[in-house]
């Protein structure tokens, strides 16, 4: 998918979204279309995709079908986009996805596959214990696990430097190395369009 395909895309979901077609809370993508898609450039079809409540680009540009993510979205599934093949599982849970991305690399080191897990977490999430344990036990026991982390600058409406300082100046040059790190202005608002919706 290009750039302008993953805009599009997110411009039919808000639209929908402001029809009342979507019953349920939609977390937008934008500002992060080229990083992406440089990243995916680097993610096989049998590598697994593990997601957050703002997955719409992670999930087409690893090959869900545009018909089918939009399916799940009108399903009100927006935050909890899932597939089977390829494989990509997202969740709403802020840094709910740490142990399973750390569980799967487990099970692919111990079965000898060539597959990889690659991680999406936000800012937010990079600055809690939990993804600091994650990352570590990855690189302890080397497991094909990649934590990419997309920053905003906020923790939902909160910039992150006042919620948690500035931890990601902090990671170890080590542990770096099972991290992508990137930073983008996000174009839409944390949760929803800017416009009200009553259901």
């Amino acid at each position: 998918m290009t750039r302008e395909d993953l805009m599009v895309f997110e411009n039919e979901v808000a639209k929908r979204f402001e029809a009342g077609e979507i019953r349920a809370p939609v977390h937008l993508s934008g500002g992060n279309e080229d990083q992406l898609i440089e990243i995916f450039k680097n993610i096989r079809q049998t590598d697994w995709v593990l997601s957050t409540w703002r997955s719409h680009y992670h999930a087409l540009l690893h090959g869900i079908s545009p018909d089918e993510v939009m399916r799940q979205i009108l399903a009100g599934k927006s935050m909890s986009i899932n597939s089977v093949d390829p494989p990509f599982y997202s969740s709403a849970i802020a840094g709910g996805i740490l142990p399973v991305a750390v569980g799967l690399g487990m099970a692919i080191k111990r079965k000898g596959e060539d597959r990889k897990v690659f991680c999406f977490v936000g800012d937010m999430t990079a600055a809690t214990g939990g993804f600091e344990e994650a990352m570590k036990y990855a690189w302890h026991f080397w497991l094909p696990v990649t934590f990419v982390i997309e920053d905003n600058g906020l923790s939902v409406r909160t910039p992150t430097t006042e919620a948690w300082g500035n931890p990601l100046l902090l990671l170890p040059e080590r542990l770096r190395k099972n991290v992508i790190y990137y930073r983008y202005e996000l174009t839409w608002p944390h949760s929803g369009t800017r416009t009200h919706v009553a259901f």
